[in-house]
């Protein structure tokens, strides 16, 4: 396995991951409920960026890997699914957009590898939809890791909730469309001859 840059920066984006979840069992002698929210949304904001980061790196760089297209959309789902955790653990959202956002992630990831094993993988690429998705996504988790006041009038645990309900709205309507786009294929059988493979094409690896 050869280590690069943005290989690197994913493996970073893991190691971060129960970072921002440790700070919340960290005695309030060590670090205030206020500290902790502003500690925990600055390691997932560093880990979300790093994200964007690694992916554009490697594209600058022509440093893409087989290796790098695997370990970061796995990366992303781990960092996805500790925050919504974590967050309904804390009680800043409900369980069952938890539960619709990280099922999802787990019912695409498995179609992608079955539509790359018919040589498919361009039929689920929508790019917009994953973008959107992610934003709102994205958003939500920092919001409510946050769940401070940041601007006067505005409330960030409400901001958050809005951006999750969009987030789940989104999820669903991104899957069934993925869905929907693989329907024609479901009857086919993987090729003769071909290995299983976990290749992801380059376009959809950020946008499911």
């Amino acid at each position: 396995m050869i280590i690069n840059i943005p290989i690197a920066l994913t493996w970073l984006r893991i190691v971060l991951i129960p970072v921002f979840v440790a700070v919340y069992y960290l005695p309030d002698e060590w670090l205030s409920p206020v500290a902790k929210n502003w500690t925990a949304m600055s390691v997932f904001a560093v880990a979300a960026f790093t994200d964007w980061l690694d992916g554009y790196l490697a594209r600058r760089l022509g440093a893409t890997s087989a290796f790098g297209a695997f370990l970061d959309p796995v990366a992303d789902k781990l960092m996805v699914a500790a925050a919504l955790i974590l967050l309904v653990a804390l009680n800043r959202a409900e369980a069952y957009l938890a539960i619709i956002i990280i099922g999802r992630e787990i019912a695409i990831s498995a179609l992608r590898e079955w539509m790359a094993q018919l040589g498919k993988t361009r039929n689920v690429a929508v790019a917009f939809i994953g973008k959107v998705k992610t934003a709102a996504q994205m958003t939500a988790i920092i919001a409510l890791l946050l769940f401070e006041p940041l601007i006067p009038g505005i409330s960030t645990p409400v901001i958050g909730t809005i951006a999750l309900w969009t987030a789940a709205v989104l999820t669903l309507w991104s899957m069934f469309h993925y869905l929907r786009l693989a329907a024609p294929h479901f009857g086919e059988a993987t090729a003769p001859g071909s290995p299983p493979t976990t290749r992801v094409d380059p376009i959809i690896r950020k946008t499911l």
